[in-house]
C-alpha cells in the first residue's frame, strides 16, 4: 500500500527528543523552549536526539495561573483564528503575534538543525462551535461538523469531529497549518484510548485516519504520534496504518510499580515494533521535573534510584522505543547527561537492531537485542526484585561481556551468564568474540 510506504519511508528509527510537558506542564513558553533547543543542539544533537516538542495548550493564553484548582481551565481564554483553529498564546509565544502562529519558532528550531513539534487535542474547539466560526475552504462552520458527544474526559477544550468530507476539511486545514509554520512531529492526544469511550463508536479510530489522510495531503514529512494509552494490541493494525508512534501506557511517571509494569507492555507489543511503527512506551522522567505542576512552581528530582533509571533505559532501547526526555534540559546533572548519551545504548535505535523478551517472571527479566546486519548483540538481565540478587542465563556458548553501564568486563563461565544485580537494577552487556 504506498501511503503505508509513504508515511514509515521517513520514519526508519524511533524518533528522539524534548517535550516540554513533565517538566512545564501547560505553561511552558518560548523563551523556555528556545532554551531547551539550545542545550539539545550543544550537548545531545550529536547523539541523535533531534525534536522539540511544545505539549499541551500552548494556545492558552491564562494556561498554569489557576494551577492549585485546575489543571486545564474551563472555559479558559484560548487563542483561535476565525477558521476553527487553535493559535499559539501571544502572551507566552511573542513571535506567534500578527498570525504567524509557530512559523518563527520553527524556524530557530530548524537553525539549529533540530526538527519541532507540537500536541495538540483530538477534534474541533468547543469555542468555534459555540461561535459557529467558519471552515476553511468550505461553506460549513465549525457547528455542523462537531459531535458533541465526543469528547475528552480529562480536557474542556474540544468535541469529537464528525466522519465527513465537511470533518475532513477541517482536518486537512489544521494540518496544511501546521506544515506550513514548519512542524515535523503532531503529538494527537486523546486519540489512542479513551476511557470514556469502550466501543467501535470511539471517534478517535476515525479521527486518527482523518489526520493520517490530511498529513499525507501536505507532502511534508511529519511524525504522527498517538496519546494517551494503554493502545489497544488488537488495533495494532490501525495505529501502524495511520501512525508513527502510539502510547502502550497511560501517563508514565517515576514510579518503580509502573516502571515494572513496562515489562508486561512491551512483552505485548514487542512484535509490532518495526520501521516506522514505533509503540512508545512514554516520556523518560529524568533530571529536574514538575515545575510546572504546583502553584508554587516547585520542581522537584527524578525519584527513581540510579538503578532503576538504568533499568529504564536498558528497557526503552532494547525494545526501540521512541526516547522523549521529561528533563529541564537548562539544569541537567553529570549523571543524567551520561544516561542519556551512552553511544553503546543509543546505537539499539538503529534500523537494523530487533529486539526480543527471552524470559520473565516476577523476579527477573532477560532481553536480546541482535543487529541483523552487523550481529552486534546485546543481552539485558533485569532484576524486579527488592533486593540484590544473582541472576543467570544460559547463553550456550562462551563469550567476552562488556557492561555498557560500567564499562566492565567479564567472561561467560560454562557458556553461561551469572551476575550480582542491584535491586531493581540491570545488567546490560554487549557479547563480545561470540
Amino acid at each position: 500500500m504506498k501511503e503505508y510506504m509513504d508515511k514509515n519511508d521517513f520514519a526508519k528509527t524511533p524518533p528522539m527528543g524534548w517535550n516540554s510537558y513533565d517538566y512545564y506542564d501547560t505553561a511552558v513558553n518560548e523563551a523556555q523552549v528556545k532554551a531547551n533547543a539550545d542545550i539539545m543542539a550543544k550537548k545531545l544533537k550529536e547523539f541523535g536526539w533531534e525534536y522539540i516538542v511544545v505539549d499541551i495548550e500552548w494556545y492558552a493564553n491564562d494556561a498554569g495561573t489557576l494551577r492549585d484548582k485546575f489543571q486545564y481551565i474551563p472555559f479558559g481564554r484560548l487563542e483561535i483564528d476565525e477558521y476553527s483553529r487553535l493559535q499559539p498564546s501571544p502572551e507566552r509565544f511573542p513571535s506567534s503575534a500578527g498570525g504567524k502562529g509557530f512559523k518563527p519558532l520553527a524556524d530557530y528550531v530548524h537553525g539549529l538543525g533540530l526538527k519541532f513539534g507540537i500536541h495538540i487535542m483530538r477534534g474541533i474547539p468547543r469555542r468555534a462551535a459555540e461561535m459557529h466560526s467558519k471552515v476553511f475552504g468550505t461553506d460549513i462552520t465549525a457547528d455542523m461538523i462537531a459531535d458533541p458527544s465526543s469528547i475528552c474526559g480529562w480536557n474542556p477544550d474540544m468535541y469529537g469531529v464528525r466522519d465527513t468530507s465537511a470533518g475532513q476539511a477541517y482536518y486537512d486545514s489544521i494540518i496544511q497549518m501546521y506544515a506550513d509554520w514548519g512542524v515535523d512531529f503532531i503529538k494527537c492526544d486523546d486519540i489512542c484510548d479513551s476511557w470514556l469511550y469502550r466501543n467501535d463508536s470511539f471517534s478517535g479510530w476515525h479521527e486518527t485516519q482523518m489526520l493520517h489522510k490530511a498529513i499525507l495531503k501536505t507532502g511534508r514529512q511529519i511524525v504522527l504520534s498517538l496519546s494517551p494509552g494503554p493502545a489497544h494490541i488488537d488495533r495494532a493494525w490501525q495505529y501502524c496504518d495511520n501512525a508513527n508512534m502510539w502510547r502502550i501506557t497511560d501517563d508514565f511517571w517515576d514510579s518503580w510499580e509502573l516502571l515494572k509494569n513496562m515489562f508486561w507492555r512491551c512483552e505485548t507489543w514487542q512484535d509490532h515494533v518495526k520501521q516506522g511503527c514505533f509503540p512508545d512506551c512514554d516520556m523518560l522522567p529524568l533530571g529536574k521535573l514538575g515545575k510546572g505542576f504546583n502553584s508554587a512552581g516547585e520542581e522537584r528530582e527524578c525519584r527513581f534510584t540510579r538503578d532503576e533509571q538504568m533499568t529504564m533505559m536498558s528497557l526503552w532501547c532494547m525494545f526501540r522505543s521512541p526516547l522523549m526526555l521529561g528533563a529541564e534540559l537548562t539544569r541537567l546533572d553529570d549523571w543524567t547527561l551520561s544516561l542519556i548519551t551512552n553511544k553503546e545504548l543509543l546505537k539499539l535505535l538503529d534500523e537494523n537492531c530487533r529486539g526480543a523478551q527471552l524470559f520473565r517472571n516476577d523476579e527477573m527479566v532477560a532481553w536480546k537485542n541482535v543487529n541483523q546486519k552487523t550481529g552486534e548483540t546485546h543481552i539485558a538481565l533485569f532484576n524486579l526484585g527488592d533486593e540484590e540478587k544473582t541472576l543467570e542465563w544460559e547463553l550456550g556458548c562462551d563469550c567476552e561481556l562488556y557492561d555498557i553501564w560500567s564499562g566492565e568486563k567479564s567472561k561467560t563461565v560454562c557458556g553461561r551468564i551469572a551476575a550480582k544485580v542491584n535491586a531493581h537494577g540491570v545488567k546490560h552487556y554487549i557479547l563480545k568474540g561470540k
